[in-house]
């Protein structure tokens, strides 16, 4: 049996659905919002690259190590982004959220942590997990700080890990969030969403 199966996740104006060639249009309308293929230190497709970013994901998938989302907007159909669950270990019941971007005129709004409260209790309260992890770029300060926000424990570096786009060698920045302390961030997460104001 496949630990992490396909599912549609709902909630606040959002699906996520798992990622299909069908996406391959408003991926590249996404990305496009911002250049996103652009900043080095992001997986964001270039347009030519869409399909080929589509079809590893759905190896990857087949292979049992990620499941890879779209993420939609319930009232337009438009698609946002996508994000990931990826590094799948069944044995330990560990997953890591990734792969993980939204069109510009999206990012600083309800939508990046709306996407996390739905994986993550996905991940911790139906698939049993325990533990979720992260990883990024240490020049991508955004991407950590957001990671932070949501209550993840940082766990250190790794030196040297993998290549960026343009072919510089990036050190990657480990984070981890242990079942044990789910219950608080997601009462923390649903404050963040209550608050007056977010959409």
């Amino acid at each position: 049996m496949i630990f992490v199966e396909p599912v549609t996740l709902t909630a606040r104006g959002l699906r996520l659905v798992p990622l299909e060639l069908n996406h391959e249009a408003g991926l590249r309308s996404a990305a496009a919002d911002g250049e996103l293929w652009n900043l080095r230190i992001t997986s964001v497709p270039a347009p030519d690259e869409t399909r080929g970013y589509i079809d590893t994901a759905l190896q990857a998938r087949e292979e049992g190590h990620r499941m890879a989302f779209a993420v939609i907007e319930e009232a337009s159909g438009a698609v946002l982004g996508s994000t990931s669950y990826h590094d799948i270990l069944p044995a330990v019941k560990r997953v890591e959220i990734g792969y993980t971007w939204y069109a510009k005129r999206v990012q600083r709004t309800h939508v990046n942590t709306t996407c996390k409260l739905l994986l993550l209790t996905h991940a911790f309260d139906t698939l049993g997990c325990n533990v979720v992890g992260w990883r990024t770029d240490n020049f991508n300060y955004v991407s950590q700080r957001a990671i932070e926000r949501l209550g993840a424990k940082k766990d250190g570096v790794i030196r040297g890990n993998v290549l960026r786009r343009d072919g510089t060698i990036r050190d990657t920045v480990m984070y981890s969030l242990h079942k044990g302390e789910w219950p608080e961030v997601r009462a923390q997460l649903n404050y963040l969403l209550s608050r007056p104001g977010v959409q």
